[in-house]
Formats: structure tokens, C-alpha cells, sequence
């Protein structure tokens, strides 16, 4: 059973351990060079400064922390990363950490959650994710929960990415929301 939590400090071993995961790098960079996916994040310090702006969720397979997830509000939240923005979004950003837990579905579940507790708020109209450019695998992934491309943007670490955005009226027409009206 794959539940999520709050991040803990004590999580942070778990987080730079992942950082050095290829999988998590290819996925953050495109640089061939690259040894770490967040080279610059100070664990600690992020999930100790998380709040309703940013935070960081933690997935657990029976207890043990199988993936991370960031969910932001990048209308408020003070770096601007995401630009100017329309109120009541969400922006979310989610990975497995180990490779030995990549294709058994759990991104599914996780993403599946993150969506939920997105969209708990009745105010938020749409979620954003910004897969770089290059990560078509991720594409995928996001195109099957209803996604849409919005277009290719360069945030300021010069990443190329590929914003996408998922309105409510798309989550709530799902197959992840409704898995039996299909049926």
C-alpha cells in the first residue's frame, strides 16, 4: 500500500541518496556531466522551510520511502519560478527515488495522490508540471493523466522543459477519478 506523508527532516538522508540515482538525474538535467540531480538543495533546510507555498511529500510502499513529491502554489510562492502565473493553481513535481522501484506503477498511485490533494482545494482550477524538453518518457507518463502541453519554456537554470497543465474538469473526467465509469 502506497501512502504519502508530510517530509521530515529525517527524510533528507533518504532525498540525497536519490539525488545521485541516474534515473533522478536525467530527469533534472540535461547535462551528460551531471553527478547529482540538485547539486545545490540543502535538504534540511528546504523541508524545514516548506509550507502552504511548497511542500514536499514523501511516498511509502508499507513504511519504507519508495518517492518524493513537491506540490507549489507558483502563483505565491517567493522564487517565482514558475513566472507569472494565474492564481489558484498548483504546480506539482514528482520522482521515484531508487531505481529499483521504477516501472512497478507506483508513479501512477503517487501521481494519482498528488493530483487529489492538489484539487482537495475547491479554488484550484489547473496543475502545472514541467518536464524538461527531452524527458519524453515523462511526457508520456503526464499524457495519459490528461495533461496538456501548454509549450516549451527556459526557466532560469536555462533548463529547457515542456510546461504541461491538467484543468479540474479534465482530473474530474479521468479514469484515475472515476476508475469504474468505464466499466
Amino acid at each position: 500500500m502506497i501512502t504519502i506523508r508530510h517530509a521530515k527532516i529525517s527524510d533528507a538522508a533518504t532525498l540525497d541518496s536519490w539525488d545521485t540515482e541516474p534515473h533522478v538525474i536525467s530527469a533534472t538535467t540535461d547535462d551528460p556531466h551531471a553527478t547529482e540531480a540538485y547539486e545545490d538543495l540543502d535538504w534540511a533546510e528546504e523541508i524545514a522551510a516548506s509550507s502552504d507555498l511548497s511542500r514536499y511529500w514523501i511516498a511509502e510502499l508499507d513504511g519504507r520511502p519508495i518517492g518524493v513529491m513537491q506540490i507549489i502554489d507558483p502563483h505565491s510562492e517567493p522564487t517565482h519560478y514558475w513566472g507569472d502565473v494565474e492564481p489558484n493553481q498548483r504546480a506539482l513535481d514528482i520522482w521515484i527515488g531508487s531505481a529499483a522501484d521504477l516501472g512497478k506503477g507506483y508513479g501512477d498511485v503517487m501521481m494519482r495522490q498528488g493530483l487529489a490533494v492538489c484539487f482537495a482545494d475547491p479554488a484550484v482550477t489547473a496543475v502545472l508540471i514541467d518536464p524538461l524538453a527531452s524527458n519524453v518518457r515523462a511526457h508520456k507518463f503526464y499524457q495519459r493523466f490528461g495533461f496538456q502541453a501548454v509549450g516549451l519554456r527556459t526557466f532560469h537554470d536555462e533548463s529547457v522543459c515542456l510546461v504541461y497543465s491538467l484543468s479540474r474538469a479534465s482530473w474530474r473526467a479521468s479514469d484515475y477519478v472515476n476508475p469504474d465509469r468505464n466499466a
